[in-house]
């Protein structure tokens, strides 16, 4: 679709002046800086849809976050069966297939238009969800006759893992969080491969924000950014506090497996390669690629070595079921009366099938 100009009504005697949209996707793992890249392009004159996430403990200058957004990518994830930190690479396919779902797509293109309409024409749009969504909100932008562009902040893992095993959830491990990164910031570049794009260190960020800032307005051409006052510029510098940064861990610090710590280092000195001037080139691209391939078989291969404990943890839980539906595995299932199978869902009467070690033809 091409990009269709929005006329600005101007003055009397003044020329229209064409105004064209654009939103910029802040994408990127959790605690990778992302919400002071938003909180700075909102300060210099961006637009947040509102309301935003309130802010907290962990995030006391707020996340830069529309809850319309957060609201609607935790929807998508739960009808997915997809974690926020889901570590399975597989698990993008999943999310991938809603981006063909015309009812998805049209209820996206409705909200956006309207922040265009309420906020002007240049957003800003952050949540680390909306990686699993790219797809779904590159269509959105284009039928709002909007340029997306994306940037994606980088941090080192080690410094990730650890900010958000402080932060979260403390069920969910070290080496968890680390397969997580991986899969998160592999696929995020890749889903953004050929689009206008910017990766930002978090360290450049925090030493000076002018320099990455002002150059995500050259590349994405944003006025808010371009154009900003001084009042502005001092919003930012009010709003980035480097003192917020957390001593940072390193690896000697987290109980992750030599290989899947080298892995992630490999991908960090990678991705931090697109961060250099003329640094997004095929080259680097091709070992982000030879990357990606060796963490799914990674992940293919302590799947197949997990088998039995994922199996004990299915049958601990199927345990806990009802009698009836218990008894579908516990007997037979053909001598269960029509009426209790029949109360037990299709796709789980399939499961214990298998786990009987039966199928239906």
């Amino acid at each position: 679709m091409s990009e269709q100009p929005v006329v600005q009504p101007a003055g009397p005697g003044s020329p229209l002046e064409p105004v064209r949209r654009r939103v910029v996707f802040v994408v990127g793992a959790g605690r990778s800086g992302t919400s002071t890249m938003s909180g700075a392009l909102r300060a210099l004159g961006m637009h947040v849809p509102q309301p935003e996430v309130d802010a907290d403990e962990s995030n006391p200058k707020g996340f830069g976050e529309p809850q319309w957004v957060v609201d609607f990518h935790d929807e998508l994830l739960q009808r997915c069966n997809v974690h926020v930190s889901d570590g399975r690479p597989s698990a993008w396919y999943e999310c991938g297939k809603l981006a063909a779902f015309e009812p998805l797509r049209g209820r996206l293109h409705t909200w956006l238009e309207q922040q265009f309409v309420d906020g002007g024409p240049e957003l800003v749009i952050k949540d680390p969800r909306l990686a699993w969504f790219v797809g779904l909100w590159r269509s959105a932008a284009l039928r709002c006759d909007a340029t997306p562009a994306y940037v994606t902040l980088l941090r080192p893992p080690a410094e990730v893992v650890g900010s958000r095993q402080r932060t979260y959830d403390a069920k969910v491990g070290e080496v968890q969080r680390t397969a997580a990164w991986i899969n998160m910031m592999l696929h995020t570049e890749r889903a953004t491969r050929g689009s206008a794009r910017r990766f930002v260190r978090y360290d450049d960020m925090l030493a000076d924000w002018t320099v990455p800032v002002f150059g995500l307005g050259q590349a994405f051409d944003l006025a808010a950014v371009l154009t900003a006052q001084a009042n502005d510029i001092r919003a930012v510098h009010a709003f980035i506090d480097p003192g917020l940064r957390h001593r940072s861990p390193s690896w000697d610090e987290l109980e992750v497996p030599p290989g899947l710590r080298d892995l992630a280092q490999a991908t960090w000195e990678s991705l931090d390669r697109l961060a250099e001037p003329d640094g997004d080139v095929p080259a680097v691209h091709d070992r982000l690629d030879e990357l990606r391939t060796a963490y799914s078989v990674l992940y293919t291969e302590a799947e197949a070595i997990s088998t039995s404990t994922a199996l004990a943890a299915h049958r601990d839980g199927l345990a806990q079921l009802p009698g009836p539906v218990n008894a579908v595995v516990r007997r037979n299932a053909d001598r269960i009366p029509h009426t209790v199978r029949a109360a037990v869902p299709p796709r789980l009467r399939r499961g214990l099938r298998r786990l009987a070690g039966r199928r239906r033809g």
